[in-house]
């Protein structure tokens, strides 16, 4: 299984949100390269980055601290954070990044996922955050009034390559992953399922190998915090 630790990108710094909420935030002195560094030199292979400004604003604003973590280290790379265009997409690909995941700007219009699928095809990850069963979009502000499930069973045949499923109450908390909705979506996927949201210890790490249809999982603010480590997590990617 995939071990994908964390770097989420918020004026040039890694911070980590509590259940997306960026005024409940904590900012980190590591710069995301040093981050990134310090990932590398403990062995991981992938890499989950989140361009919070991105996400806010639509645009690529971090492009130059992400070229440079992709052109510094040997990552498998999964990025994502306000990429709405084709162009951002491209992009991202262009600059060596392994998957571009598609949230907000998919479940606004399910067409530009299709077409994304269409033309970079095994390039798109389809990033479903869920609140209470209902999907929410636009860093988290706004809830679309769709449920996850049903949308997904909507998209299952477009071509994503990955799907990554955050539970957004329990992102940040530490609290442990919702093992129990991930595996209700990964029953149902067509593609392999990345859990993310609320990781708080190998235990969870071990739980997840155990799940059907799940490729791997994200660690964010339980390494920041420092009640995961590295050196320990590492030794579960070939365990």
């Amino acid at each position: 299984m995939k071990i994908f630790p964390a770097i989420d990108i918020k004026n040039k710094k890694c911070v980590r949100l509590v259940k997306g909420d960026f005024n409940n935030k904590t900012e980190y002195e590591m710069s995301p390269i040093d981050q990134a560094g310090k990932y590398k030199d403990n062995g991981f292979k992938n890499l989950h980055i989140v361009d919070l400004d991105g996400a806010l604003t639509g645009e690529t604003v971090n492009l130059d601290i992400i070229r440079e973590i992709v052109s510094n280290f040997d990552f498998k790379i999964e990025i994502g954070g306000g990429v709405r265009n084709f162009e951002s997409i491209k992009t991202y690909i262009d600059i060596g990044v392994e998957k571009v995941i598609l949230g907000s700007a998919a479940i606004k219009n399910k067409n530009f996922l299709k077409e994304a699928c269409k033309k970079f095809p095994n390039k798109i990850a389809l990033g479903l955050d869920s609140k209470n069963g209902y999907l929410s979009v636009s860093g988290w502000k706004e809830n679309s009034n769709q449920l996850t499930v049903d949308f997904l069973k909507e998209v299952n045949d477009y071509g994503s390559s990955r799907l990554i499923y955050t539970d957004i109450n329990k992102d940040g908390t530490k609290q442990s992953p919702n093992f129990e909705e991930t595996t209700k979506i990964a029953e149902i996927s067509n593609c392999p399922v990345i859990i993310s949201g609320g990781v708080s210890s190998i235990d969870d790490i071990k739980k997840a190998k155990s799940l059907k249809n799940i490729e791997g999982i994200i660690v964010g603010k339980a390494i920041y915090d420092g009640d995961i480590n590295l050196e320990e997590l590492a030794k579960e990617i070939n365990a």
